[in-house]
């Protein structure tokens, strides 16, 4: 399980807006909200350079946060979403989700797949269907992360969400939904047939012959109306 949880210090602040958007990011603070439990939401900041060292060493989504709002009490968060940059991908607004030790909730887990199937190396090819899995449980009991082992895995073969080692946790999602499988290459070689020595010397010998018999019959066309 997920026993992991990190610290992030924040500031409320007042005003909202692109326009204050853009300062803050300036400034380097990054304009971010907190909500749930049916509380009003509030408008935060959070320091870019710690909250972009903070990613580096969790998994985003499942890694529990006590979020350390001045003049507040500390509370424990979730990222719920994360918005960037469309090609830079640098963060521009982050939501936290608001989450009680005792009350279970409901997070994407991500699927992570452990070696090379042996029908990959027979030419197949792995496809992985689903990136992550939906789970409900208490927040100390969220998992960073399922991994899967692929490496039996035939042509043909698949693995199913009711494969999932659930570690302990309600996966929601349908238990013969398809998490990974090899696939048949899409493309088969096709060799070429030989052709038997001598039949393509008599399909050129007979092009020639038909080319030749057009060319005396235009002469002869052409001779009766010189006539």
């Amino acid at each position: 399980m997920n026993k992991e949880q990190a610290k992030l210090r924040a500031e409320t602040r007042a005003e909202t807006g692109k326009g204050v958007a853009r300062q803050l990011r300036r400034r380097g603070r990054l304009p971010a909200v907190v909500y749930g439990h049916g509380d009003e939401s509030k408008a935060l900041t959070v320091d870019a350079h710690e909250f972009d060292r903070l990613l580096s060493r969790i998994q985003a989504g499942t890694t529990v946060i006590s979020l350390e709002v001045e003049g507040d009490d500390a509370r424990q968060v979730l990222i719920r979403e994360i918005q960037r940059h469309p090609y830079r991908l640098d963060p521009l607004h982050v939501d936290f989700f608001h989450i009680r030790a005792d009350e279970k909730i409901t997070v994407e887990v991500p699927v992570h797949l452990d070696g090379e199937p042996q029908g990959v190396t027979l030419g197949g090819i792995l496809q992985q269907v689903r990136h992550e899995l939906e789970v409900e449980c208490l927040p100390n009991e969220i998992p960073s992360e399922f991994r899967v082992d692929v490496s039996a895995l035939d042509i043909g073969d698949s693995i199913h969400v009711a494969d999932i080692d659930s570690r302990g946790v309600l996966i929601l999602d349908e238990a013969d939904l398809t998490v990974c499988s090899v696939v048949p290459p899409s493309v088969m070689e096709v060799e070429e047939e030989e052709v038997p020595e001598g039949e393509e010397v008599e399909l050129v010998e007979g092009a020639e012959a038909e080319a030749a018999e057009e060319d005396e019959e235009g002469d002869s066309d052409e001779d009766s109306r010189n006539r």
